[in-house]
């Protein structure tokens, strides 16, 4: 007898023998924040797609987890074509269209983890939101984990075989911390804009049938915002930082300062203010109205960036990859007093001659 279809024999013997199975559940998270997707196979595998080397002796390949548009999980494997082998309906079906599981950049810590008779470790990864369905193994190749029905089920040579044991794909959510350095900008390639504006207003009258000089001070308080998109999935539980530097407006012209670690939670915003004040004497012809601006340049950039991004967990591993961003800047500048021709005032009184 084929020693596959021999050891399915006797698990599914051992497994009648025990009973019903019905061990207890446990209640597992979405990867849903994390790196870890299903990708639709379009021809060839996207890259970061999580592999597999099946030793068993009459396999020997490289498998790929896969789901189908009914949830169900199975291996795809370039040397059988492209298709998704998962089990249903005692036999092993073999369709496209698929989804391949991708870890983009590599960046999530998986390992598999034992279970049995329908159990989930934490942060199982599940083949659809709401479905207890999770990518799982065993010594014969990649299969579905079925909570319902307290087993892992295994396509192979056209029929579907199940187990009682078996081992989930999970993703280890067991953060320290994380960092990013390494911040290239890419100022060259980067969208500029930028738009004239008044920033404060002011007149000052003279009634008088002589002229009068006065004294007014603008005083206005400006934001600067600096946000910086990375385009990976961090964990907003665990604390963070990024070293970097701000681009800024050096007279007309974009530069940077020099590097500081700022602390990131829940991605980086940094805003900063500057108060701008400035007194102006102004002369003021008879019966006249004189405006006085306090103007300034609004300047906004869009710089793309890769850097490195590092994550650290408890049990010592670490993980990086480099990956690219963009920095948005919202900065005023060139900011400076303006004097607008005085203009008669409409309703003065009339000086006597």
């Amino acid at each position: 007898m084929h020693p596959l279809i021999c050891a399915i024999f006797v698990s599914l013997i051992m497994n009648e023998l025990s009973g019903s199975g019905n061990g207890p559940l446990m209640t597992a998270a979405h990867f849903h924040g994390t790196n870890v997707k299903w990708v639709e196979f379009e021809g060839s595998l996207p890259n970061g797609a999580v592999s597999f080397w099946n030793s068993y002796h009459h396999s020997e390949r490289w498998e790929y987890p896969c789901r189908v548009s009914n949830c169900a999980a199975g291996y795809y494997s370039p040397s059988r074509g492209p298709y998704c082998y998962y089990p249903y309906a005692d036999r092993e079906q073999g369709v496209s269209p698929f989804w391949v599981l991708v870890n983009e950049y590599d960046f999530e810590s998986l390992k598999w983890e034992w279970d049995s008779y329908g159990g989930i470790p934490q942060n199982s990864i599940s083949t659809c939101p709401g479905v207890e369905l999770y990518v799982g193994k065993n010594k014969f190749g990649l299969g579905k984990v079925d909570v319902k029905n307290t087993a892992f089920f295994l396509g192979y040579a056209g029929r579907e075989y199940w187990y009682k044991e078996y081992y989930v794909l999970t993703i280890n959510k067991d953060y320290l911390s994380q960092e990013i350095t390494n911040v290239r900008y890419m100022k060259e390639r980067g969208r500029y804009r930028s738009h004239h504006l008044t920033l404060l207003s002011t007149k000052l009258n003279n009634r008088n049938c002589y002229s009068v000089k006065k004294t007014t001070t603008l005083k206005k308080r400006v934001s600067f915002e600096h946000r910086w998109d990375v385009g990976i999935a961090l964990s907003e539980s665990v604390s963070g930082s990024i070293t970097v530097g701000i681009p800024q407006v050096i007279g007309t012209s974009w530069g940077f300062s020099s590097e500081k670690t700022y602390s990131w939670n829940k991605g980086f915003t940094k805003t900063e203010s500057e108060e701008y004040s400035e007194a102006v004497e102004v002369n003021i012809p008879p019966n006249h109205s004189c405006e006085v601006t306090m103007e300034g340049t609004a300047m906004k950039a869009e710089i793309p960036f890769t850097a490195r991004v590092t994550r650290y967990y408890r049990n010592g591993e670490r993980r990086s990859a480099t990956v690219p961003g963009v920095n948005h800047n919202v900065v005023v500048a060139q900011v400076h007093t303006e004097s607008k021709r005085c203009q008669p005032i409409p309703d003065a009184e009339p000086c006597l001659s």
